[in-house]
Order: structure tokens, then sequence, then C-alpha cells
């Protein structure tokens, strides 16, 4: 049989090389790419995404242009729109005959004295406290986020260490059994063994239904189940001087009670209704047939006043100040008296946290010891049980403690008006 021998050239080899490249790229492209995991969700993000849920974030740019367009009333020449009037007047109406007379007028309504500085100072008030309602909405939601937050934070936690718990149990369990096969060990301790496994699986299985629980209430806000770690910085927390005096749930209620005072302003100096400019031009004639005579006519219209109703709007908006600056008052000696407390709250967290980090340091280190004693056969097994689970026990309280602490800053902060971050 002839066989034929391909001679090879580089021209050839090169085909071949590229050949090779655009086979393996198209297969590459041709492979679907897997999506990038989405990042881990911080407290500042929780927030941010539940706060755009809110009506009063989707309201707010209304309630600002409301708010403006109210101040620039103020500036306006009169005290309110210019009214058109038209008229005109015959001896025999329905014909052409008898005398004529046809008036078109503008009616401009005036300022009483001192109205146009309250009213601009009124709308002044209401664009400040249009924004410090909206922080105060701010803070009343981040109490509710921070504590949807921490509570996923404890359950994840306790997911985690139930998941440590079993992963040791089934351990220390397969060697029970492998020294029990080899007559090292008796059926009692096999059973002991494998009933710390049933105990943790059981803890697994009740930390996992809190940790569910958990997530659909973080679901609500808009959360993933990746959370990032919640600890909020400590430097602004810890307050030098009691109270901020910019809180935002003592300034909504200022601000609130500041509107009601520029409110009674205006309704003092709006004892009366507002006057008004009239300017006029009249065309009149006597008979049919006559030229027409023009007149203009310039006149000031002036109400006598207001009477009880304009006392009665003073009174209830003075009143409603009155009110607003009692809840102040009331809301900023609640809120020293919590910031005080979540202060000492924090130190003794921070103190706990630091001493059950020790706790848990000495209870690794002693089973360490107990489990390379009981492996070389110099501990018992009830001392080798005992001592997984107390190692258990502070792993678990230092996980605790550690959350404990962070929730204690982040609920100080949450007292002294600052939101997440």
């Amino acid at each position: 049989m002839q066989r034929t021998r391909i001679k090879h050239t580089p021209r050839l080899s090169m085909m071949a090389v590229a050949m090779g490249w655009a086979l393996v790229s198209s297969a590459a492209l041709s492979q679907p790419t897997a999506a990038p995991a989405a990042p881990p969700l911080t407290l500042k993000a929780l927030f941010d995404s539940a706060w755009q849920r809110q009506p009063e974030a989707q309201s707010a740019a209304l309630r600002r242009e409301s708010a403006h367009a109210g101040r620039s009333g103020a500036s306006s020449w009169t005290a309110d729109a210019a009214a058109l009037e038209l008229s005109t007047k015959s001896d025999r109406p329905g014909s052409n005959q008898g005398s004529r007379e046809f008036e078109l007028g503008v009616a401009l309504p005036l300022w009483l004295p001192g109205e146009r500085a309250r009213k601009a100072a009124l709308g002044d008030a209401e664009i400040k406290a249009v924004e410090s309602r909206r922080l105060a909405a701010q803070l009343q939601l981040a109490a509710t986020v921070r504590e949807a937050w921490w509570a996923l934070q404890r359950t994840q936690a306790e997911m985690g260490l139930a998941q440590d718990r079993l992963h040791n149990a089934q351990r220390l369990a397969a060697d029970v059994a492998r020294r029990f096969k080899a007559g090292d060990m008796s059926r009692a301790d096999q059973t002991q063994a494998d009933g710390a496994v049933a105990q943790a699986e059981a803890a697994l299985a009740e930390a996992a239904g809190a940790r569910d629980a958990a997530q659909a209430a973080m679901a609500a806000w808009g959360g993933n189940l990746a959370l990032a770690d919640g600890a909020e910085p400590e430097s602004e927390a810890l307050p030098a001087v009691g109270l901020p005096a910019d809180h935002p749930a003592v300034a909504d209620w200022q601000d609130q009670a500041e509107v009601a005072r520029r409110a009674a302003d205006l309704a003092a100096a709006q004892t009366r209704g507002n006057p008004e400019l009239t300017v006029a031009a009249t065309r009149t004639r006597e008979q049919s047939g006559e030229r027409y005579l023009q007149s203009f006519t310039v006149g000031v219209r002036v109400p006598l006043g207001g009477g009880d109703r304009s006392r009665a709007k003073e009174l209830a908006a003075r009143a409603d100040a009155l009110d607003a600056e009692v809840r102040a008052n009331v809301e900023r000696d609640r809120l020293a008296a919590e910031v005080a407390a979540a202060t000492a709250r924090v130190k003794a967290a921070q103190a706990q946290r630091d001493a059950m980090a020790r706790h848990a340091a000495l209870a690794r280190d002693t089973r360490g010891f107990i489990d390379k004693a009981f492996r070389l056969g110099e501990a018992d097994w009830p001392t080798r049980l005992r001592v997984e689970l107390e190692s258990v026990q502070a792993e678990r309280q230092l996980a605790r403690a550690r959350i404990d602490a962070a929730a204690a800053v982040s609920t100080l902060r949450q007292a002294m008006g600052l939101l997440p971050q």
C-alpha cells in the first residue's frame, strides 16, 4: 500500500496553530460564565435599601418643593393672585340703543403691615422642619433595622457554633467507635459519644430554625443572606459631653415648635382681610351714535376686621408651639438618660467581651492538651467529653459577647441620633 507523506512547512505549522487557538477560544466562549457572587450586605447598605422603600423617602422631594413654593410666595409683590374684573352696563338690554358702559379692571391684594416678613419667616421654618422630619423618620427606621440586623447576626453566630459543635462531636464519635472496635473503650463510651452527636444535631436544628426566622424578618427590609461585619465605629459612639445638640428626634420637635410660633406671628399680623388696590378703565356713551368717553378709576378696598377668627387661629398656633416645646424638652431628657444607660452598657459589654476572649483562649488550650492526652491514653473519656463541652460553651459565650458588645455600640449610636455606618 502506498503511503502519502505530507511535508511539514512553516506555513502549515502556523495555520495549524491558528486553527487550534480558534477552536480553544470558541470552546471557551461557548462555556457559560458563572455570575459574580453578591458582595456581603453591610448595615449601611441594608438601611439605605430599607429607607428607599419608605413613603417618607419617596415623598421627601415633593414636600421639599412644597415648602420652597410656600416660601417663594412671600417674595411676591402682592399678598395673593391678582383678579381681573370685567363688567358692562346698558339701559336697553338686547339692543344697541341707549347708553352703554364697559369697565375693565384689575384688583391687586396688598400685604398687611408686617405680614410679608412673617410669612417669609414661616416659609423658612417650614423648609427646615421638612428636613428635620425626614431625619427623624430615618432615625426611627434605623432603630428597627438595627434590631433586625443584630438578631440575624446572633442567629448566624449560633448557627456557625452549632455546626462546629456537630463536626467535633462526629469526629469524637468516630474516634470512640474506632477504639471500641479495637477493644480500648466500652459500649457505654460509644453510647455517650453518639448521644453527644444527637445533642449537637438538635442544637443545629434549633439554630437553623432561629436563623431562618431572622432571615425572613430581614427580607422585609430588602436584605440578602450574606452579611458583612456589623460592627459600627466606636470612636463616634462614646459621647464626650452628653446628648448632641442637633439630635434629630429633638430637632424635629423644636422645628415643629418654631413653625407653630411663626404661624402664630403670622396670624397676629392677619387681623383683617388683605386690602385690595383696584385699577379700572371705563368706556361710556350716553346715546346711540355718540362718541365713547374713557375714564380711569383707582380705588382701595379695606376690610374692617377679622374678628374672633384671627384670634382663634393665633391662639391655636401658640398652643401647638407650646405643646411641641414641652415634647422637645421631654424627649431631650429621655434621650439623655438613654445615652447614659447605653454608655454604661457599652463599657460593661466590652469588658465582658475581653474576659470571654481570655476564657475561650484558655478553654481551647485545655481542649488541645486533653485531646492529645486522650489520644495517648493518658486521659479518660468522661474528662475528654467534659472539656469538649466546656470549650464549646466558652466559644458560644465569646461569640455572644462579641455581638453584644457591637450591638451595644450600635444602640448607643442610635440613642445619640447617628445613622448606621
